[in-house]
């Protein structure tokens, strides 16, 4: 077991529909800590910067117009093993396929408006969190 950091995003679908707070009761129950927290509005060039690895996928501009449409809260999340853990939390990227009780299987619309990000690895990780909260 190791103490690790990951990033979270609730995206917008999910803050303006209130969700917020239950999203982050489901992370403290977890036994994640948010160690810090912001709601920004990302520029479609801060979208496109941060989703870059997928500017090669179809649905690349979609997914830019989507996290540019409203507030989202970025959060430093803290824990033992936080990058597996947070995953398994947040559930599977398509709502349907998600297990019960994940955040994505109460709170996602659709496999586009999926209510949260999480980074899928530590190396991601420390390069999300320097991406949102570099000083």
């Amino acid at each position: 077991m190791s103490i690790e950091q990951t990033l979270s995003i609730i995206k917008p679908d999910a803050v303006k529909a209130g969700y917020t707070d239950s999203i982050n009761k489901i992370i403290q129950d977890s036994g994640l800590k948010i160690l810090k927290t912001k709601e920004i509005l990302l520029s479609n060039k801060e979208a496109s910067k941060f989703y870059s690895i997928h500017s090669d996928k179809p649905f690349f501009n979609e997914l830019c117009n989507f996290m540019i449409s409203g507030p989202i809260i970025v959060q430093i999340l803290e824990g033992e093993n936080a990058v597996d853990l947070y995953r398994k939390i947040m559930g599977s990227t398509n709502p349907i396929d998600a297990e019960e009780n994940t955040i994505r299987k109460k709170f996602a619309a659709s496999i586009q408006e999926n209510a949260v990000h999480g980074s899928d690895s530590k190396d991601n990780a420390l390069r999300e969190i320097n991406f949102f909260f570099k000083e």
